[in-house]
């Protein structure tokens, strides 16, 4: 499991709680993805996975540096 510090802010935790997806659910799918890629609409990198609770997730995030994350957006997606 790779490591990464997620760089949160007051806007992007309340962004994710919109969509139903906390911290811990967001980090979880980025650090344990089952697919990675890009976000088709942002062209940003994206992981797809699940949850602890066993939601599927896409996790969309900007990479700032080698191991610094700052999450963008997640929701719910159907299963592959």
């Amino acid at each position: 499991m790779p490591y990464y510090d997620f760089l949160w802010t007051d806007d992007n935790i309340e962004h994710l709680a919109e969509h139903g997806i906390t911290q811990d659910d967001f980090e979880q799918v980025v650090c344990n993805p089952s697919r990675e890629g890009k976000s088709r609409s942002s062209g940003l990198p994206a992981a797809w996975g699940y949850t602890t609770n066993g939601r599927y997730i896409m996790a969309v995030y900007e990479e700032l540096d080698a191991v610094t994350i700052l999450p963008v957006t997640a929701f719910e997606v159907p299963e592959p």
